[in-house]
């Protein structure tokens, strides 16, 4: 399949991973937070802000991890494990560093301990993109193939 598609489907599939894990966050009234990382501690920016890192996350799953789902199960174990991932990257690792604290203040067992709700909502962001990148994936190489058809019928003269 055609690398820009992959990307893509990792992106949607990240940004409705993104939406339950936000609908979390919001729950927990951590967006704010998120916010300002960008300067507007708001839960629109925090939204907007983790829709973005979602999307981002998701097409970096199709072009890191993405070779290896070979369907509905294997999607759903690599997309639990790389969300699970993005619990050390984001909250332990860079989101720190984005807000000024420095690099590997929350490498620490207490600080891991207080984020483990986080590692959750990453999981729970893994899990949800990793269900729906396969089926959105197929989607895609149905919709490419339909239309590869549906030009080379429109060549044929009638």
């Amino acid at each position: 399949m055609f690398g820009t598609k992959k990307i893509l489907a990792g992106a949607v599939s990240g940004v409705v991973g993104g939406l339950v894990f936000g609908l979390m966050m919001a729950k927990m009234g951590t967006l704010p937070m998120i916010g300002r990382m960008v300067g507007s501690p708001t839960i629109a920016a925090g939204w907007l802000v983790h829709l973005t890192i979602s999307a981002s996350i998701g097409a970096s799953f199709s072009v890191l991890l993405g070779w290896l789902v070979s369907g509905r199960i294997s999607s759903l174990v690599f997309g639990t494990m790389y969300g699970s991932a993005w619990w050390l990257l984001g909250p332990l690792t860079l989101m720190p560093l984005f807000m000024g604290m420095g690099l590997g203040v929350n490498w620490n067992l207490a600080a891991a301990q207080n984020m483990l709700p986080s590692l959750m909502g990453h999981m729970m962001f893994g899990l949800v993109m990793g269900l729906t990148y396969h089926p959105v994936l197929r989607r895609f190489a149905i919709s490419r193939s339909t239309a590869a058809r549906e030009e080379q019928e429109a060549e044929v003269p009638a």
